[in-house]
């Protein structure tokens, strides 16, 4: 079976406390974007090894043992170790790092893939459960639609939020930021307004009031990144924030307006969905 796992933006980000475990509170809203990476989960034949994991695309770095579709694979085999020995193979197109979400959509959709076609038999609260396991982002990607998250992401509430009014441009600009080094910036606070109150209002309303607190540290950091935020702006953008702890940008433009990848210069990786 082969499916196409997206990834999301977020629209406003507040650190509002650091809890006893190490973790931290968070309130945002996420939202599914079209911009897609590809999973094919198949039997195997190999009785000697349990999973077989190839990728395709964008080089995955690291410790294939680290790899969320990996570890979805093993978090399963736990509970039902009759699942059959499987190959996964992932063609990678979402940029890695960049606060939009890839892995851990990618991790969710082996999960997602591995229950239906196993018969497993797992509900969406299970699967949440399970996905809460492999991170903070994955239970999103259980329900994949726009959703009010509190906790430490993984508490999540269905929201009334259409964009699809809408052109969603993406810029990736090669930084990376460790999200470890990102949270150490913040002082996290309770905000006066939350995010949920902010986001029902006219979206001209969010570019001074929807903040990712994490911005302004990194944008001190990276320049480049307020610059081109700076840049969605000057070429129309009725919003335009980072997602996540960054780097990637991102801009909503109306529908109707033109916009091409040539506007915001060739060194970036640039994606209109």
């Amino acid at each position: 079976m082969i499916v196409f796992p997206n990834c999301k933006i977020n629209l406003g980000l507040s650190v509002v406390a650091k809890r006893p475990d190490g973790y931290h509170e968070l309130e945002t809203i996420f939202y599914p974007v079209g911009l897609n990476d590809m999973v094919e989960v198949i039997h195997s034949d190999n009785s000697n090894i349990n999973i077989q994991f190839t990728s395709t695309g964008i080089p995955v770095p690291g410790d294939l043992n680290q790899n969320l579709c990996v570890k979805a694979y093993e978090l399963l085999k736990k509970d039902f170790p009759n699942l059959p020995n499987v190959k996964i193979h992932l063609h990678k197109h979402i940029p890695m790092g960049a606060g939009l979400g890839g892995g851990s959509s990618d991790g969710t959709a082996v999960l997602k893939l591995l229950n239906e076609q196993f018969n497993l038999g797992l509900s969406i609260a299970q699967l949440i459960d399970y996905a809460a396991q492999l991170g903070s982002d994955c239970p999103f990607f259980v329900l994949n639609s726009a959703s009010h998250a509190t906790g430490r992401g993984e508490i999540l509430q269905a929201f009334s939020c259409d964009l699809t009014d809408y052109k969603i441009v993406l810029i990736h600009p090669g930084i990376h930021i460790s999200t470890a080094w990102a949270f150490g910036q913040l002082t996290p606070h309770a905000k006066e307004k939350s995010i949920a109150e902010i986001v029902v209002n006219p979206i001209e309303t969010w570019k001074h009031t929807l903040i990712n607190d994490f911005e302004s540290a990194i944008i001190e950091a990276h320049p480049l990144i307020g610059e081109l935020k700076n840049m969605l702006y000057n070429h129309g953008a009725v919003y335009a924030s980072m997602s996540g702890s960054g780097s990637s940008l991102f801009g909503l433009f109306h529908k109707d307006q033109t916009v091409s990848t040539s506007q915001f210069g060739a060194q970036f990786r640039i994606d209109i969905v």
